[in-house]
């Protein structure tokens, strides 16, 4: 099995990155889209410096030239605002981003969950008071201010502190939405308290329908700064814990290999952790156990199963002098390997920088609200200082000229924004999880609306991904059942997996005896059944054996191959009796579920690793068109698959489920992994299918588009009620119970909306 040696891409102008110096920043401080591309827009100005920030794992990968210092690099990013810090050397960078780097993204968290709960504790009083007026005892108004207090300004900080980093950038985002409209409530409602009449005792807010003008000193609006801003601690949080997970790839990726290994020294077999493996040891692989690292076979011959790096669905026969890849499991004979390739050089290494970097380069969905507020946020602005001074130039006196622009900042801030996407992706990842789906994220939900083409991995995937048998091909005047019962007599005493799949073919119970069991490295297998000598393997073994092949036989063995499968003869009594097809079945529901995609815009493309004819008779079987078919493709091709597609102006599903679809998941605007594959295409996916069903992954695209359908209207609604309701504050005619009214059906509604995504039907 050779496997070539990935090296790094060439840029656009053809200069290999190695020309330049290469660090990944930890960025800290982030809390929209927009924050990342304001630290790249920053460090892209430094001369030779190419850098690309990743909101989501909260990293930027920058090129540089020998002019520019990592240090300078993390000082442009302090300057704009956030945090950086450049990772240890190579050699602890294991250590440094193991156990530490989670327990510190662990904190943040749980920092982040007590705000919410402390918040959410608090502003549930101050909410039913303000809403029920039949609660509002004598000073209310001041136990609403003590419990209000704190969620706006300790609670509230992380927004606070964000539009504080926006302001000095002049820049406008939610965070400055939320911090303009909570604190104008709170400040005004200290106004109100302390200067006003709202501070009375016996002060009540009633039911008043009427729209009248006033000058604002006898409202408090506390429940809408404190209500505000739990609702959005709440979405916070929500998007932070998915965030946690957004480094699990390429952990997951690196706990593959073996963990120690038998190395010979001086003759003997002493087993050291992989670590202390140097380049030309030799090395012990027993069957069963996963080849420590990549090398070459010094003793020995095995067949090695390398689907999860390959796609071969067939493992693949070693001997002497071939190569072999670490993380690939041996199924047959003992292996003595000598180490070419140790720790960071490894092809599994170099495929958990694949995943990296197109996790890197991955463009992230910016958030939907951010995108509304950008333009939301100046016009709000600027409407609260024309009505400032417009009343206050019509005479009306400061007190109602302020009364109208404070108006206008809180009912700005809306109530069921909170909700709006946090609400709808509770509902719907819920629905998901009761019909097997799992989606990561609103990023995922904004990549299935565009999509227009589906690459579907075919181990696994669209195939079974075991092996099992086809057809038995019995020659002139043999009997099929005969030729199978035999077979998996013999077949019985194997390891390999085409071996144990002829044997699975026949019922335990009705196995024949077989003595004298002989296993043929390599080849096949031969036992005494019945007083014959039966042996099972390769056409060539049977002939070197003086087993001849009938002319009608090897006719039909060459139709079995010609349609991808593989093919193992059966001979006893001097001549061959027939022989057994094994394939790796196509699931009953991949045909349906690819005609489906088809019915949803999405153009469906084969991609595997397993050979040309095997892909194409898949291909046929399901109804993929022969031009749309990619086969024996290695792992680092398959991202430049992807992304060759995606410069054609193509936006990209990719349905996988081994560690050779993990990259490719990770470059792709939509992965999409089969929960009975491995976790490193789990993590390193946006959905994730808990049934190994191609139809799961239809309902998995319907039910995406389903619930960013809901979180659009929710947005929508969200402002709608904002928008309606500004010309009232602009004018004065707001009074607190028309505002706590419409927030209130605001919320319902959105509320509602969300929850109509638990009627959502799978297809099949």
């Amino acid at each position: 099995m050779t496997v070539p040696h990935l090296t790094p891409r060439a840029d656009a102008a053809g200069t290999r990155p190695e020309a330049l110096g290469h660090v990944e920043l930890i960025i800290g401080g982030m809390t929209c889209a927009s924050c990342a591309a304001r630290i790249e827009k920053k460090l892209n100005r430094l001369d030779g410096v190419t850098a690309a920030v990743n909101y989501a794992t909260e990293k930027a990968t920058v090129s540089f030239p020998e002019t520019v210092r990592p240090d300078e690099l993390v000082a442009v990013v302090e300057q704009t605002g956030y945090t950086a810090t450049v990772p240890p050397p190579p050699a602890d960078r294991d250590e440094a981003a193991g156990p530490s780097a989670d327990t510190e993204r662990d904190r943040e968290l749980a920092a982040l969950r007590q705000r919410l709960v402390v918040s959410a504790v608090l502003s549930l009083p101050v909410v039913l008071l303000a809403m029920v007026p039949a609660w509002q005892f004598t000073s209310w108004q001041w136990l609403s201010l003590t419990l209000a207090a704190p969620v706006v300004v300790w609670g509230g900080w992380p927004f606070h502190r964000a539009a504080w980093t926006n302001l000095r950038h002049g820049a406008a985002t939610m965070d400055t939405l939320v911090s303009l409209g909570t604190l104008a409530a709170f400040g005004w409602s200290l106004v109100a308290l302390f200067f006003g009449t709202a501070g009375t005792p016996g002060m009540r807010h009633g039911f008043e329908w009427t729209l009248t003008r006033g000058d604002g000193l006898g409202s408090i609006y506390l429940e809408a700064a404190a209500g505000v801003t739990t609702f959005l601690l709440l979405g916070r949080y929500i998007e932070a814990r998915s965030k946690r997970r957004a480094g699990s790839a390429l952990r997951a990726l690196l706990e593959l290999g073996a963990k120690d290994v038998a190395v010979l020294r001086d003759g003997a077999e002493v087993r050291v952790p992989v670590a202390q493996l140097v380049v030309g040891d030799l090395f012990v692989v027993r069957p069963g156990e996963a080849i420590a690292t990549d090398g070459i076979v010094e003793q020995g011959s095995s067949a090695v199963d390398a689907s999860m790096l390959t796609g071969e669905s067939v493992p693949v026969e070693v001997g002497a002098d071939d190569r072999v890849v670490g993380g690939c499991v041996n199924v047959g004979g003992r292996l003595v390997v000598r180490a070419t390739r140790i720790g960071s050089d490894t092809q599994l290494a170099q495929m958990a920088r694949l995943v990296e970097e197109a996790q890197s380069g991955k463009a992230q969905a910016q958030r939907l609200a951010d995108r509304i507020s950008a333009v939301f946020v100046p016009v709000v602005i600027g409407l609260a200082v024309a009505t400032l001074g417009f009343w206050w130039g019509l005479g009306a006196g400061p007190a109602a000229a302020f009364t109208a622009a404070i108006a206008v900042l809180i009912i700005a801030c809306p109530c069921a924004l909170g909700l709006a996407t946090p609400l709808a992706l509770m509902v719907g990842t819920g629905r998901g999880a009761q019909l097997g789906i799992l989606i990561k994220g609103p990023e995922a939900l904004e990549s299935t609306r565009s999509v227009d083409t589906v690459v579907l991995d075919k181990t696994g995937t669209v195939t079974t991904g075991a092996m099992a048998v086809a057809e038995v091909l019995p020659a002139d005047g043999e009997d099929a059942d005969r030729v199978l019962a035999l077979a998996a007599a013999v077949e019985h005493g194997s390891e390999h997996p085409i071996g144990r799949a002829v044997a699975a073919a026949v019922e335990p119970t009705a196995l024949l005896p077989v003595t004298d069991f002989a296993n043929l490295e390599g080849r096949g297998v031969r036992g005494v059944v019945d007083g014959w000598t039966v042996h099972v393997g390769r056409p060539g073994l049977l002939a070197a054996e003086g087993l001849a092949l009938p002319t009608d036989l090897a006719g039909a063995i060459e139709a079995a191959q010609a349609r991808g499968r593989t093919v193992v003869a059966v001979g006893w009594d001097g001549r061959t009796r027939g022989a057994i097809a094994v394939a790796d079945e196509v699931k009953p529901t991949s045909a349906a579920a690819i005609a489906r995609f088809t019915r949803l815009g999405l153009r469906p493309l084969l991609l595997t690793g397993d050979h040309t004819v095997v892909a194409h008779a898949v291909a046929a079987e399901v109804g993929i068109a022969a031009a749309d078919v990619r086969a024996e493709v290695l792992p680092a091709d398959k991202v430049e698959v992807i992304r060759a597609l995606q410069a054609e102006g193509r936006r990209v599903a990719m349905v996988g489920d081994g560690v050779n679809d993990a990259a490719a998941l990770a470059q792709a605007d939509l992965g999409i992994a089969m929960g009975s594959g491995t976790d490193v295409a789990i993590e390193a996916s946006d959905l994730t299918l808990v049934r190994a069903d191609l139809e799961a992954a239809v309902d998995a695209v319907r039910l995406s588009r389903r619930t960013l359908g809901t979180i659009r209207g929710n947005l929508f609604w969200a402002f709608a009620y904002n928008v309606a309701s500004l010309p009232l504050a602009a004018a004065g005619l707001l009074n607190p119970m028309l505002a706590g009214a419409a927030m209130a059906f605001s919320s319902v509604f959105v509320v509602l909306n969300s929850l109509r995504l638990r009627r959502f039907r799978p297809l099949s």
